[in-house]
């Protein structure tokens, strides 16, 4: 389960001091200098954090909200922070969630992003874009609520998401939603329940875990799409 408070500002200084241990483990990565990357801007969208991490990275994203520049883009990100009823209700607003939904290159959802991917959330009854056939809810009472921190993902299923990253790795999680494992599942984590930490279907993916927020495990996730 997610670290109480009063650990994880040592187990933050352990993961620190093992970062340089895991980039060689890891190796340098995977080529991402041809990656032309938009963000896609929208008002439940978490771009600064995002965008700073894929500059630590050598990319420079352009957040747009623009249909013609989301289609050229070799790779698009979808962050996202905040209540799924209005972040879909603005998609649709400004027709972005049609523009999303024709988008053929590699697309990665972040949080509320990955869960926007789904058909249904139990958020607020929301809708999503229904690009992937997942159902989101709320974890049921027994952990303490939001699931925050760091957790392992496991059950990594060979996807060129997660080339390079040990099964078991950690990562950072900050969510009250969650879908549950399905044929679409590429990584698993458990916090009272097991749910999907990773979902996939064609060029689409997503993450429930913040991988701009996960260290060397996140930067070389970050990595490995933009290399597809």
């Amino acid at each position: 389960g997610a670290l109480p408070p009063s650990s994880r500002g040592a187990d933050r200084k352990r993961r620190v001091a093992s970062v340089h241990q895991r980039d060689a483990l890891m190796g340098a990565g995977p080529d991402v200098s041809t990656a032309d990357v938009a963000i896609v801007a929208y008002k439940a969208g978490n771009v600064r954090s995002v965008s700073n991490a894929l500059s630590e990275l050598g990319v420079n994203a352009q957040v747009t909200a623009d249909p013609e520049r989301l289609a050229q883009a070799t790779h698009v990100v979808f962050p996202g922070v905040g209540h799924a009823e209005a972040a879909m209700r603005d998609l649709r607003q400004t027709g972005l969630d049609q523009v999303l939904q024709e988008l053929r290159q590699p697309f990665l959802g972040i949080c509320l992003g990955m869960q926007l991917l789904c058909e249904h959330t139990q958020e607020q009854d929301t809708d999503g874009l229904g690009l992937l056939p997942v159902r989101v809810s709320r974890f049921p009472e027994g952990e303490k609520i939001p699931h925050m921190g760091w957790n392992s993902v496991h059950g990594l299923s060979g996807h060129p998401l997660f080339e390079g990253i040990r099964d078991g790795e950690d990562f950072y999680f900050v969510h009250s939603y969650a879908a549950a494992p399905s044929p679409h599942t590429i990584a698993t984590c458990r916090y009272g329940i097991a749910f999907s930490a990773a979902l996939a279907r064609g060029n689409f993916m997503g993450v429930q875990f913040h991988p701009e927020k996960s260290a060397e495990a996140g930067r070389r996730l970050l990595a490995n799409f933009l290399a597809m």
